[in-house]
């Protein structure tokens, strides 16, 4: 859709920078011919003022450029008005994100949502283009604003209507003796990174279920996938699935953000949550962000524990200094460097303590060829197995999750005598 761009920001108080708002343009798909700047307060009108709208009308029309991308959240009529002067399409920032969800949904329920979210963004924009008259039903049927409205109900129907896979593999992953992790936090925060630190360096073989991805990319960059990325990780002895959510971006409406509700679902099935923060950033910025994720975590959110990362980017003194300025947001955070692999025992620790309490269980097995068998998985399922051999009976000490004991006991039951 964008093609090629010119891109504007307007600030009011703090210096212009372009960076985020030029990656996200690249990101989506566009070609930047252009950059223009403005430090003064919002006109109501066109966000830019009169003369840096008849710059960028110049640069359209120098360049050729199809799209002008302005750095703010547009109204419908900001929108409009921009159209006609500059004689390009407008688009703000908001649209671009959709533009790169667009681009990375896979599943038929991201497909939806993204469509969904574009409707949502386009409704109001088309209302403000249209003839009023024209939009009573009784007066005029059929008209483009009364076919986005049919459209966004039909798809808000389609995905009350469709079963999450995702979600239903958890659930038997959970039933099959897996703790389950997730990982939170703002874009480039390093999640993907420390996923690949936790996981297990192992491939996973053909019995690999759909939400289990053999590999997590690892770019910097603004967005990778729409999709959630999990991987297998033994914490401590226990036997998890972490999950590297969709990253937090600034600055995003609240429509937006609940049309991808569903990217969420991991954190609120989880049995703990590591929100991962940028160490490295100002502390304003830092205490920010890290309320905005807790503020999305809602107020039934499973166990936090907070990792600090970039560790490797600050001085000693600047890692404490910053983590006891988010103390009362982030209580025992722990300091890590997923970068360099630093501190992460520290960190697994904290992991494992969140976590739902083991159950202790002595069992008596036969000496047979399927008790061995049992013993056996007990090894790998189990967080803790101690066994004594006598005569005729192996005494098994055995520390799991009730599900693991659970299957322990049917297994058992069914052994020969």
């Amino acid at each position: 859709m964008l093609q090629t761009a010119i891109i504007a920001q307007r600030t009011t108080d703090e210096t212009p920078d372009t960076d985020e708002i030029r990656g996200l343009t690249e990101a989506a798909g566009a070609r930047v011919v252009a950059e223009v700047t403005q430090q003064r307060p919002p006109d109501p009108g066109t966000e830019l003022g009169p003369g840096k709208v008849t710059e960028i009308a110049e640069l359209v029309e120098e360049t050729g450029a199809e799209t002008v991308v302005v750095d703010a959240e547009l109204t419908p009529q900001q929108t409009v008005t921009l159209e006609d002067t500059v004689g390009a399409h407008v688009v703000d920032r908001h649209r671009v994100v959709l533009e790169i969800f667009a681009d990375q949904a896979r599943s038929r329920r991201a497909q939806l949502q993204v469509e969904l979210a574009r409707l949502q963004y386009r409704l109001p924009r088309v209302r403000e283009r249209s003839d009023e008259g024209a939009l009573n039903r009784f007066t005029e049927s059929g008209t483009r604003y009364y076919d986005l409205l049919d459209r966004i109900d039909e798809l808000e129907n389609k995905l009350d209507d469709l079963p999450s896979v995702a979600e239903q593999h958890r659930a038997q992953r959970r039933e099959e003796g897996f703790d389950l992790v997730a990982l939170a936090g703002y874009t480039n925060a390093g999640k993907s990174t420390l996923l690949r630190r936790l996981a297990d360096e192992m491939e996973l073989g053909e019995t690999a279920h759909d939400d289990l991805d053999e590999t997590a990319a690892v770019e910097d960059r603004l967005f990778k996938t729409l999709e959630t990325a999990t991987r297998r990780a033994t914490l401590s002895g226990r036997s998890t699935l972490v999950t590297d959510t969709v990253g937090f971006l600034d600055d995003l409406p609240h429509w937006l953000v609940e049309s991808f509700r569903n990217t969420l679902s991991a954190v609120e099935d989880a049995d703990a949550v590591v929100v991962v923060a940028d160490l490295a950033q100002p502390v304003e910025e830092l205490r920010r962000k890290l309320e905005t994720v807790h503020d999305a975590l809602g107020e039934a959110h499973p166990p936090v524990v907070t990792a600090l990362n970039k560790a490797d980017l600050v001085s000693e003194q600047v890692r404490r200094e910053k983590r006891d300025a988010v103390d009362e947001l982030a209580p025992n955070a722990v300091v890590v460097s997923a970068g360099r692999g630093d501190n992460l025992d520290a960190l697994t620790s904290a992991i494992c303590e969140k976590l739902p309490s083991l159950e202790h269980e002595a069992l008596t097995l036969p000496l047979s060829e399927d008790a061995m068998s049992l013993l056996s998985w007990l090894h790998d399922e189990a967080v803790d197995v101690e066994a004594t051999y006598d005569s005729d009976s192996v005494h098994v000490d055995v520390a799991a999750r009730p599900a693991t004991l659970e299957q322990a006991r049917t297994r058992l039951e069914g052994l020969a005598p």
